[in-house]
């Protein structure tokens, strides 16, 4: 299938690791060019240097609104305008304290709203705008990341459906992509299986498919809703869990 994202212009938060940076590598190699950022400017200036000269880095704070407005102006400067943006940083804030609250609203929550209205008007003069979020099956299930990753992963989901209804008439899809347990070795699970060896075994014993996800796994999922591939798909929540979670989605 092509997807037609051949000079495609792209941004991504958090696209220096992990599932950000395999989402920014499977646009480049669909022949989109993309700029992306993170926090740490060692992560973005490797990240930037391993990717090649279609791919633009910059350090970005993404609670910081008035510098991810910035960020977001520059790349469209250099992009020529934006087609595509996908946010997705995550805070993946665990813990009841009241200032852990704070950072996952500021950083997985506004850190994505303010992120869609500094890109709005390049997307809607766009002629194939898209918006993909990432949120996670904890947003769908009570599990050990319930609280409160899982809830603001949740409040994700629903923006991102109330989001689609607001921009289809300006002809802006939105979409959401939830991952299951996706594995990387300097990632949470990574962590966990250092640190607790026991919990991940538990929690890789829940996957069906007997693994985690890879990466990659996750961003061809993006790449195929930001796509003209998926012209017709808005408002939807694809989740990618290789089957663990068990609710039946209507």
């Amino acid at each position: 299938m092509d997807l037609q994202l051949k000079d495609a212009r792209v941004l991504v938060s958090g696209g220096s690791r992990g599932i950000g940076r395999a989402i920014v590598e499977g646009f480049l190699a669909e022949g989109a060019t993309v700029a992306f950022c993170a926090r740490t400017e060692a992560g973005v200036r490797e990240a930037e240097a391993a990717l090649g000269e279609k791919a633009f880095g910059s350090v970005v704070d993404i609670t910081d609104s008035v510098a991810l407005a910035a960020w977001v102006e520059a790349s469209a400067d250099w992009l020529g305008g934006i087609d595509i943006i996908v946010p997705n940083v995550s805070a993946l804030a665990g813990g009841s304290d009241l200032e852990t609250w704070r950072l996952a609203i500021e950083t997985d929550l506004l850190g994505t709203v303010a992120f869609v209205k500094a890109a709005q008007p390049w997307l809607v003069a766009s002629d194939a705008g898209s918006v993909v979020l990432i949120s996670s099956v904890s947003g769908r299930e009570v599990d050990m990341f319930a609280e409160p990753y899982g809830v603001i992963k949740s409040a994700v989901i629903h923006y991102g459906k109330t989001l689609s209804v607001k921009l289809a008439p300006q002809g802006v899809r939105v979409n959401t992509v939830s991952p299951g347990n996706v594995y990387f070795e300097d990632g949470v699970w990574g962590r966990i299986e250092r640190e607790t060896p026991e919990t991940f075994a538990d929690c890789l014993a829940m996957n069906p498919l007997g693994r985690m996800a890879r990466p990659d796994e996750v961003a061809r999922a993006v790449l195929f809703l930001a796509s003209s591939a998926a012209s017709f798909t808005t408002g939807t929540n694809l989740t990618v869990d290789g089957g663990l979670t068990r609710g039946v989605q209507f």
